[in-house]
């Protein structure tokens, strides 16, 4: 096993990416988790519309960890990864890394937070419906 090996790096496929801009700070000038929740929730919709071919809604946040802070300038990278499908639900794994302004790297990630959203499929009325539809 190589040194590389040993690099945690995303996993899923990259589905947003934005830079965390002073308008998006709380009081204190932070970036609050709220914002990265909020974003975190369109990319699992995202993620779960593409296999329900359709409308889904969040019923869920099963596990969220942040490990560290977001500092203003930096790029947000939220890669979603389809780990499990049910009749009308869909479980998304979705993990946020960033790369803070001064990086020298541009490859450089820095894993900011991670968690699993359920998703459901949602019919034209907004009810539950199977989460596969045809083909």
């Amino acid at each position: 096993m190589s040194e590389l090996d040993d690099i945690p790096s995303p996993r899923g496929q990259l589905t947003l990416k934005l830079v965390a801009s002073r308008q998006d700070t709380n009081f204190h000038g932070d970036i609050p988790a709220g914002w990265l929740v909020s974003h975190m929730d369109q990319a699992a919709e995202l993620a779960a519309g593409r296999v329900a071919r359709g409308r889904t809604a969040t019923v869920a946040i099963e596990a969220m960890d942040f490990l560290c802070p977001v500092r203003v300038g930096s790029t947000v990278n939220i890669f979603t990864d389809v780990r499990e499908i049910g009749h009308s639900s869909i479980k998304v794994d979705v993990e946020v890394w960033s790369r803070a302004p001064q990086e020298r790297d541009p490859q450089e990630l820095h894993k900011v937070t991670e968690g699993r959203f359920v998703m459901v499929a949602l019919d034209e009325n907004g009810r539950i419906r199977a989460a596969r539809q045809g083909g």
